[in-house]
């Protein structure tokens, strides 16, 4: 919609309308809202948490509590990310991938966050008094507790711990060290968003999992691929 000031009242009222309800939603979300500033900038008002702009009050007021929850969700994790590489300015993430990880753990759900420069920084997602948390994770290639916290008991696979191979991800071939070989499992689907958006899992040809490998390209966080994926 196109205001005009013969409807400034309106863009008003529809303005502090909105702004009540999204940060209701946010709030059932464990989310806390900067103040909306709609009664200066109407619905061109931007929607922040902690400083950190999310998006024009404009772009949020026709989504659901999922489509807001994933918007406020990529903003603060991209932003844990480049603040902890202490990256440039203008430098920004790419892809945003959730980690399959065994239960429980003390936190939500990890995810592994693609910036620009190629790194692949970890973060994960609590609540803690009842506030949504993003940090980073702190991986550890060496500590076996830790990976077998997060991937489960070691298992068997036609290429063994230490061994270097060639693995295809996308469009993309890395060359690392498998430092962990997962139980099999189910190949997650594809999901891309443009080319900044979330990823969940890698392309595979079949559903069913022989093994899956975590395997250290010394890009930050290691991938977890599956036998398919492994270039020939």
């Amino acid at each position: 919609m196109t205001y005009t000031r013969h409807n400034y009242v309106e863009e008003q009222r529809e303005a502090r309308l909105y702004a009540d309800q999204i940060a209701g939603i946010c709030e059932e979300l464990h989310l806390t809202l900067d103040p909306i500033d709609w009664q200066e900038s109407g619905m061109r008002a931007l929607v922040k948490v902690n400083g950190i702009e999310i998006a024009p009050l404009m772009d949020l007021s026709q989504r659901e509590s999922e489509s807001i929850l994933r918007c406020v969700r990529i903003k603060l994790l991209e932003r844990v990310a480049l603040d902890t590489i202490h990256a440039r300015s203008d430098c920004k993430a790419i892809m945003w991938s959730p980690v399959d990880v065994v239960q429980p753990q003390a936190f939500l759900s990890l995810w592994v966050i693609t910036l620009e420069t190629d790194e692949r920084v970890p973060v994960t997602e609590t609540i803690s008094d009842g506030q949504r948390i993003y940090k980073y994770y702190k991986f550890e290639r060496n500590n076996q507790q830790q990976l077998t916290g997060l991937f489960g008991p070691m298992n068997k696979g036609e290429f063994n711990v230490g061994d270097t191979i060639t693995i295809q991800e996308r469009e993309r071939q890395y060359t690392g060290e498998v430092i962990y070989i997962m139980p099999p499992g189910k190949a997650p689907a594809t999901r891309k968003y443009a080319t900044r958006g979330f990823h969940n899992g890698s392309a595979a040809n079949t559903n069913e999992v022989a093994a899956r490998y975590v395997v250290d390209c010394n890009d930050g966080f290691p991938h977890i691929i599956n036998q398919g994926q492994v270039a020939r």
